[in-house]
């Protein structure tokens, strides 16, 4: 808890407010943003909303933590530019599974300058499914995003060239698997064609079937993004992982991805998460083999330089702030 005085809890409640604000930038699976924050005099909590547009898609809740990670590790960077700590509390109610997160402890610090650059890279970061550039990936930048990760308690591993077709086979097993899902297509035709604040916009779907050695998901219909000639040649596939496969290491692995995402943005990087192959079983066991079976796989990153020949594609809608930050209980207000 705060130990200021009544006049000074203002700052932290608006503090708290802001950092929810900011997390609406994070990455979310169909950018279905699925989180609802809600702050108190001390304290900000997350909790997931599970959407049944998800259900077939994401039976058991990953890709869902994943999303709610992110969001969570982007507050995290925003108390720290404004100069806040906190100690974060994963699942703090097993009587209340849906609420995933609680920052409280919140103490006054140094504004992090370096955390404010983060807080700006969330503003300009973006998907951009097209095809990568030629040039080569820096391995300075490679081991800057791994070390990101590893300081969220995850890990990265670069795939070398028989991984990734490895990786190219089993995405496109999952591919099949999910075309042939009759409400995994009526979920990806559902979240391609909202008009809301949610969902994705057919201008940052590509136009047509990029040229990937690793095949991308296949949203059912095309896009109005120009994809143009380019291959994936120069890219750098790594897959995030972790030591263990339940729902607070889901939840730690979006904050990593987050971590990784905005490391990535400062330097230029493009990342674009492959998740299909993890959301099937059989081809998510595959991926552990590709682990050796040490550990178990999240997500797959395709990591690459953008095309400077591309103008990047807009950003995805976001939710109105009042749709996901309940501020009712500062306000004297029932929630």
């Amino acid at each position: 808890m705060s130990h200021e005085s009544p006049a000074s809890d203002r700052p932290l409640t608006t503090a708290l407010a802001r950092a929810a604000a900011t997390a609406g930038h994070a990455p979310s699976v169909h950018n279905s943003q699925p989180w609802r924050w809600r702050v108190l005099p001390d304290a900000l909590e997350l909790r997931v909303v599970r959407d049944p547009q998800l259900a077939a898609t994401d039976p058991e809740g990953r890709l869902l933590a994943y999303s709610c990670g992110a969001a969570l590790h982007h507050a995290r960077v925003a108390l720290t530019a404004e100069g806040w700590t906190a100690v974060v509390e994963r699942m703090p109610d097993p009587g209340d599974p849906d609420l995933l997160a609680r920052l409280t402890g919140l103490a006054r610090a140094e504004a992090d300058p370096d955390a404010l650059h983060m807080v700006q890279c969330m503003q300009v970061r973006h998907t951009d499914r097209r095809p990568v550039s030629d040039e080569p990936m820096p391995t300075a930048a490679v081991g800057q995003i791994t070390a990101a990760v590893a300081a969220e308690g995850a890990q990265l591993q670069i795939l070398d060239r028989d991984q990734v077709m490895e990786l190219a086979a089993a995405a496109g097993h999952a591919a099949t698997v999910e075309a042939e899902d009759p409400q995994q297509r009526e979920e990806l035709q559902y979240w391609t064609s909202r008009s809301g604040g949610t969902g994705l916009p057919p201008e940052v779907l590509p136009e047509q079937a990029p040229q990937t050695t690793v095949p991308a998901r296949d949203f059912g219909r095309p896009g109005t993004l120009p994809v143009g000639p380019g291959h994936d040649k120069a890219a750098v596939y790594a897959l995030l992982y972790g030591d263990e496969d339940e729902r607070d290491s889901w939840l730690r692995a979006g904050e990593a991805l987050s971590a990784a995402w905005l490391t990535a943005t400062r330097l230029g990087v493009s990342v674009v998460p492959l998740s299909g192959v993890v959301e099937v079983p059989g081809t998510r066991q595959t991926l552990r083999g590709l682990l050796a079976g040490l550990g178990y796989p999240y997500l797959v990153l395709r990591l690459g330089i953008a095309d400077p020949a591309h103008a990047g594609p807009p950003h995805t809608p976001r939710l109105a702030v009042a749709q996901v930050v309940d501020t009712s209980a500062v306000r004297g207000e029932q929630p």
